[in-house]
């Protein structure tokens, strides 16, 4: 992981957002990932989104676990926290953290070896808790910290650089998510840039667990003929489901549609995410039509991609939990340790 921060370079010609800040101002320490890896490419999208939304450095929590996707942290926002955890257990600290300040913008960078492998049970309970957060998955189909063995999301006949065959079934991090009661699903690809920045923007501003699964070749390991987490795999098999749009509320709507059935989501903030059905039968607020749906396109062997699956409305851990509205970190002594007879009678509603 580097700590060399990028030289900024101040141009007459960078536009600045709402507070008067420019891309450069999101970006982080120097990258050490191979050249032309994905990773580096969802870091850019990151930046790109935090900055079109106007998001204070200072308010943004990064956590991430270990692997080649858990130095993104590392590498976009250098003024925000920041939190490298163990392998697979980056969904507890997140929530932990946010149950003690609800205030923060909360960011888990995970791969399919972190989330998908060691990491599940934390992946899914995540998800149960609605823990507000964007997690975002980076994708590769590989372990390249270790030299490129399969990971748990390996398709079946998926090959290794090495020739060697894929045998056992890949776990699907979007069906998991879909299946456990996640409100916001999406995936997308991290060569596709237009796509993924507006899904990672909506995320940002969802009210819960926003997951969204980027397939993120590894150009070492796994960006070869036979491999279908590549460059030219994704390329010519993804099918975008779903085409996104996020309005913020105190933006003019500018995104033109073509011809078809457009959605409009209002988000708990009164912002709008504009879904563009490119299928006429697909109903992204229909949780089991999704899963139904996503079986159908991955037994063709193509890649569904957009902002599968929103729900309009739902409770994050925080509502579930009952929660004081006060971040606990801005509460005194008296008030997080009020004493035994409070406490006896909070006791008093498990009896």
């Amino acid at each position: 992981m580097s700590y060399i921060t990028k030289p900024v370079a101040r141009h007459k010609g960078d536009r600045t957002n709402g507070l008067g800040l420019t891309t450069r101002d999101y970006e982080g320490s120097m990258s050490t990932l191979c050249a032309g890896c994905g990773h580096d490419s969802v870091t850019a999208a990151l930046i790109q989104a935090f900055w079109e939304l106007d998001v204070e450095p200072h308010r943004v929590a990064k956590l991430s676990g270990i692997g080649c996707s858990s130095k993104t942290p590392t590498y976009f926002i250098k003024e925000a926290h920041g939190f490298n955890s163990v392998h697979g257990r980056m969904p507890s600290i997140a929530a932990g953290a946010n149950a003690a300040n609800r205030d923060l913008i909360y960011v888990g960078i995970s791969g399919d070896g972190d989330s998908l492998s060691i990491g599940l049970g934390q992946f899914c309970h995540a998800i149960r808790r609605n823990v507000n957060m964007l997690y975002v998955l980076e994708n590769n189909g590989v372990y390249g910290l270790t030299k490129g063995q399969f990971s748990a999301s390996a398709d079946i006949g998926s090959k290794s650089k090495k020739g060697e065959v894929n045998r056992q079934g890949p776990i699907d991090p979007v069906s998991v998510a879909l299946t456990l009661g996640a409100t916001f699903v999406a995936r997308s690809f991290s060569g596709d840039k237009q796509q993924l920045v507006p899904i990672l923007e909506a995320g940002l501003e969802h009210d819960g667990f926003a997951f969204v699964d980027v397939i993120s070749p590894c150009v070492t390991f796994n960006d070869h003929v036979g491999s279908t987490k590549s460059y030219a795999y994704t390329r010519t098999h993804m099918h975008e489901v779903v085409q996104t749009d996020f309005v913020p509320i105190r933006s003019e709507i500018k995104a033109e549609y073509a011809e078809g059935t457009v959605r409009e989501v209002k988000m708990h903030d009164g912002s709008t995410v504009r879904l563009r059905k490119v299928d006429d039968d697909y109903d992204p607020t229909d949780r089991h039509g999704v899963i139904e749906y996503l079986g159908g396109v991955a037994e063709e062997g193509e890649i569904a991609t957009g902002l599968l699956y929103l729900a309009e409305a739902g409770e994050d851990m925080h509502r579930f939990s009952e929660t004081v509205e006060r971040p606990l970190v801005s509460l005194d002594h008296g008030e997080l340790c009020p004493g035994s007879a409070v406490l006896d009678e909070i006791q008093k509603e498990w009896w």
